[in-house]
């Protein structure tokens, strides 16, 4: 009887989670709830910027990702912003995005606790959609099967051109921040939790040449950065990818980055003016370091000034504290074009390292060395109207990528 009346307790909670009217489940495993399920009201309403209150509409998605579980509840506002939940006890993660055009509005909150009835406001910020797209991340290596062992030498990134107009790549730069993994101490965050006023970019920054109009992309097309070996990698791995390709870009410099493993001398099909430039390094690393299960990646170009004024100035290059082996470029936010956050699947101790205005959420890399990569979603609508490629660009990752299954590149 005991048995009985914990199940049917248990059924109970989940109707009242369903009949809430704003809560939907991604999984249907009960270990996901407390057992039995307590649920508790929570009300969270959404703050617009100054200048932007006239935006507030019904209707825009606020996720509640439980950071102990695959547990997903989607929450649509009411006309004033506001939306209301039956939730069980938890730690989450909360993030509402919303969009008009090409404005988006972010907000989010890392480590929202359920304990009791909350209500609270959670400020949102304005951003624009970038013209300039990270569409594939691929960092989390694969299998060297038929060979024993596993393998990472193949990194590769592949930008997007999301506009109608043609684009130019030159003086185009990109990097990974520190810590290089999510679950990593992020030493710039203040006892608060507030995020530093610049990016904090580690190891080395990376340069296309050029002069302004070298290196054209046209509405639609994207370009292929090889982040370590620019060779083909299944000559001897047959899941890994090919990268000995003549419209391959390389991060290639061995006076920086001299460890052959992951800098090989680039294939025969390479161009030379494709190896891109190391406008700065720092650190003792002897390759590029992109973390293989959650970097945080992005692109940048300066304003008003060359980066290599920008490097000179003091205190741009610094050291970061309370961990002296990480020197950092320090980067406006207001320079990023675009950035990707990867939180570590296989651990609940992800942290963020992007404010909501570059990325409100995350990608999981789920798993490393099975191929994997992070990719962007297609806006099927947009793609159909502008009758080329158009991808996702909500500002907010958890709506915009997803892991695939197998690297586009992979034969």
């Amino acid at each position: 009887m005991m048995k009985r009346t914990l199940i049917h307790r248990w059924i109970l909670s989940l109707l009242a989670v369903a009949l809430a009217g704003t809560a939907l489940s991604c999984s249907t495993d009960p270990a996901a709830f407390p057992w039995p399920s307590a649920l508790f009201e929570v009300k969270v309403q959404a703050v617009y910027p100054e200048g932007y209150e006239t935006y507030v509409r019904e209707g825009v998605n606020v996720r509640f990702s439980s950071i102990y579980s695959d547990q997903v509840y989607t929450v649509k506002t009411d006309a004033q912003g506001c939306v209301k939940a039956q939730l069980p006890s938890g730690l989450y993660r909360l993030s509402i995005s919303d969009r008009w055009g090409d404005l988006v509005f972010n907000g989010s909150d890392s480590r929202f606790l359920v304990s009791g009835n909350r209500s609270v406001s959670l400020n949102l910020v304005a951003s624009v959609s970038g013209p300039l797209l990270i569409r594939e991340l691929y960092v989390g290596g694969c299998s060297k099967a038929p060979k024993e062992g596993t393998y990472q030498s193949d990194q590769y990134v592949i930008l997007h051109n999301n506009t109608a107009a043609t684009l130019y790549l030159d003086s185009l730069c990109f990097g990974t921040l520190t810590p290089y993994n999510a679950t990593g101490v992020n030493h710039w965050m203040d006892a608060e939790g507030n995020f530093p006023p610049f990016a904090p970019v580690v190891t080395v920054v990376w340069r296309f040449p050029g002069d302004g109009t070298r290196y054209p992309l046209a509405p639609g097309e994207d370009v292929l950065i090889a982040l370590r070996g620019a060779i083909d990698h299944t000559l001897e791995y047959p899941l890994s990818v090919n990268l000995n390709r003549p419209d391959c870009f390389v991060c290639y410099n061995p006076a920086y980055f001299p460890n052959p493993l992951y800098h090989p001398a680039p294939g025969d099909r390479i161009r030379q003016d494709h190896i891109l430039e190391v406008l700065v390094k720092t650190g003792q690393a002897n390759a590029n370091t992109v973390s293989i299960n959650s970097p945080t990646f992005l692109i940048f170009k300066s304003k008003g000034v060359s980066m290599e004024d920008w490097i000179k100035q003091e205190d741009v290059i610094r050291v970061t504290p309370g961990a002296s082996s990480d020197v950092v470029v320090t980067i406006p936010w207001e320079w990023v074009i675009d950035a990707v956050e990867v939180f570590d699947g296989s651990s609940t101790g992800n942290k963020k390292r992007l404010p909501p205005d570059q990325d409100a959420g995350f990608v999981s890399q789920m798993e490393t060395f099975k191929g994997y990569a992070l990719t962007r979603k297609i806006d099927e609508q947009a793609t159909l109207d502008a009758g080329y490629t158009v991808l996702m660009d909500s500002n907010n990752s958890s709506n915009d990528f997803y892991q695939s299954d197998k690297a586009s590149l992979r034969p």
